[in-house]
């Protein structure tokens, strides 16, 4: 029998949740992969994947369909040879499907619309091959993209992966240190990128950033040779004839008959950054052959498509890689329709969103915990103006949804009829691991649920021992999967260091986040495992206590970090965002949400204090910035804010501190 862990040791489990969600039957009747997949694919891993692989077009077949000899360092579809942009847009129009609509693009200026057929996006696609070919682009060239979204982005990104020249995607919102970094990391080649994009209603350089990237990379020794730029806005831009080429005059001056090159499957496909705790960026490479399987089945089977009648929108941006993986890659692999928006979802209206989905007919919409808890922020009333009655199915992604919100999402946007498919996957894993399938799981609000078919994941200890049911600990993933990184773009050390070395005896890859198992066995993700608060011995996580506080009616977001304390060694801060119809929320609302808090968790987990503040700092995608909260919490110096979408906001929480609004 195994011993019950000590509280020390796993992160203690404190809520729970008894609400449940079963498929629709009409989904369940018709769903794309059913119950008999989880075990199909247990009993024989590989030639499940070998399956998922054959839904793709492929030049050559593989020899061997996975070359695990070297671990951490995988093989895929071995002797394969296969082609992205082909899988996207070559075979759907040679299939007889040119006609059919691959992108809605809906810029953010109202009226500014365009429709682009899959042959469209075929010609597209070869005219920037050909004009990257023609400005030097070779196989195995890095070129970098900066760029709003707009199709000229997915197109780039396409015809990189047509020739064979591996991109890398750095947000438009990234300053131009961030994005010289990325250049020197990856040796960049070619930039592709506008003379800026529109956001909340006006327009946004971009060239500028790209010119002093370019200035600095090159005082450390790197030259970007060309500056491949589309007229988006029609702002003025410093021009220099040696380097920077126009879109329109490149691209559109070029033929649109490109033959396409087929890669082996181990060919880089894109090098991603993201985020290290400390020192650089790291530079996450994927794969051609093991990356598409993995985007496409994933896409299919999670969001149960049907690419005949489904009309798909995912809100990301192509800077991230869920913009990769379900806006380029998996979805036009798999030959759907999709809206592509260029703005925020509140510009030039809070309704615009929700426009969208009324105009399209959308089917199928995947977005943010941090997107929704704005929109409850605002209240139901605008949502409700809108006819959402398409939608069929609703995700979400980027990080744990709290309860509420989930049921929110639901109920508001969905309608109730709509299962809720809460995905948790990394830029690391390239496609969704953990998700429950849309046609079999009984949803549980906040709950990810279970591994998909095909994926081994688990909840251990710190020696790497299972935990039991209704315990927390570290979640890891127990095999390889094709979508996998490859490694750390130059780096193999740090790449096998950051996620093997901790589990290398089991040979699990390490996510950095902490998980639990319920009562049933099923997992609920509790995020990075720097966010565990460590309370009078018992480690606690921030997601649990943000879920019980966003629980409250009044509470529209919430980030809770642990600050030392002489007494628990940290003690619980909340930092609270109220919603709209909560006015300021009176003098009582810190005792009032102390005492619902210890109410829905228990006395260990109450809020020593209790900070209303008027916004929260978020990155770029949503993620909020616990780091900074915990120098507010502690009385610090505020840290780097230069990764925050809004900087202004930590000078907001300060100056509503000392405005006296977060007593305990």
């Amino acid at each position: 029998m195994t011993a019950e862990p000590r509280p020390q040791e796993t992160l203690a489990n404190l809520s729970t949740e008894d609400r449940r969600f079963e498929p629709p039957a009409d989904l369940a009747a018709n769903a794309n992969l059913t119950a008999e997949a989880y075990a199909r694919a247990e009993a024989d891993p590989e030639a499940f994947w070998a399956e998922q692989a054959g839904r793709l077009d492929w030049a050559q077949p593989w020899d061997r369909v996975l070359d695990w000899d070297n671990p951490p360092f995988a093989k895929w579809f071995v002797g394969g040879r296969i082609n992205a942009a082909y899988n996207c847009v070559d075979r759907h129009v040679e299939a007889g499907r040119g006609d059919k609509v691959a992108l809605h693009f809906v810029g953010e200026p109202l009226g500014d619309t365009r429709d682009i057929t899959y042959a469209q996006l075929k010609d597209d696609v070869s005219r920037a091959a050909n004009a990257l070919t023609e400005l030097g682009v070779t196989a195995g060239d890095r070129v970098a993209i900066y760029m709003p979204m707009i199709p000229e982005a997915v197109v780039t990104m396409l015809a990189c992966a047509r020739i064979g020249a591996p991109h890398t995607v750095v947000f438009g919102g990234f300053s131009s240190d961030a994005l010289a970094s990325r250049l020197e990391d990856c040796q960049a080649k070619v930039v592709v990128t506008a003379d800026g994009g529109y956001r909340r209603g006006a327009a946004s350089a971009l060239k500028p950033a790209v010119d002093e990237a370019r200035e600095k990379t090159a005082a450390n020794g790197h030259t970007v040779e060309k500056v491949l730029v589309v007229r988006r806005t029609g702002q003025d831009v410093a021009w220099d004839d040696a380097v920077d080429v126009w879109w329109h005059e490149a691209v559109d001056a070029a033929s649109s008959e490109h033959a396409c090159e087929f890669f082996d499957a181990e060919h880089p496909l894109y090098v991603m950054y993201t985020s290290g705790t400390t020192g650089k960026p790291k530079g996450i490479l994927h794969t051609t052959g093991g990356y598409l399987t993995g985007a496409a089945y994933t896409h299919w089977a999670i969001f149960d498509l049907k690419p005949e009648t489904d009309v798909y929108w995912c809100t990301a941006d192509i800077g991230w890689v869920t913009g990769h993986s379900y806006i380029v890659y998996g979805p036009l692999a798999n030959g759907v329709t999709q809206v592509l928006y260029e703005g925020t979802p509140d510009s030039p209206e809070r309704g615009r969103w929700w426009d969208i989905i009324e105009q399209y007919k959308v089917t199928i919409f995947y977005t943010a915990p941090t997107a929704i808890r704005s929109f409850m922020k605002q209240g139901r009333e605008i949502p409700d103006k809108r006819d959402m009655g398409s939608l069929r199915i609703l995700g979400s992604v980027g990080e744990p949804i709290n309860p509420e919100a989930y049921i929110w999402y639901r109920h508001v946007i969905g309608g109730d009829r709509t299962p809720v498919v809460d995905t948790w996957w990394q830029t690391e894993t390239g496609s969704i691991m953990i998700s429950p399938l849309p046609g079999v799981t009984a949803g549980k609000p906040g709950s990810a649920m279970t591994p998909i078919p095909g994926v081994g994941a688990d909840v251990v200890d710190d020696e790497g021992h299972p935990v039991p049911n209704g315990s927390g600990g570290l979640l890891v993933l127990t095999r390889p999967w094709p979508s996998m990184l490859r490694t750390i773009w130059g780096d193999d050390d740090r790449f096998v260091d950051t996620y093997w070395s901790r589990f290398k005896e089991q040979g699990y890859y390490f996510a950095g986040d902490g998980a639990k198992k319920d009562a049933d066995g099923d997992l609920w993700v509790l995020g990075r495992v720097d966010d565990v608060m460590n309370v009078s011995g018992h480690r606690l996580s921030t997601t649990e206590i943000e879920s019980a506080l966003v629980s409250h009616p009044k509470v529209a977001e919430a980030a809770v970090v642990g600050a030392k304390d002489e007494d628990t060694g940290q003690a619980v801060c909340a930092f609270v965002i109220l919603r709209e119809e909560a006015g300021d929320g009176g003098s009582d609302i810190v005792a009032e949400l102390r005492q619902h808090v210890r109410k829905e968790i228990g006395p260990i987990a109450t809020p020593r204090q209790i900070m209303v503040v008027p916004e929260l700092p978020k990155t770029r995608s949503g993620k909020i910035m616990r780091r900074l909260l915990r120098d507010v919490a502690e009385n610090r110096e505020v840290g780097d804010v230069t990764t925050l979408a809004d900087a202004s906001v930590m000078n907001l929480i300060s100056s509503g501190l000392s405005a006296g609004k977060g007593e305990d």
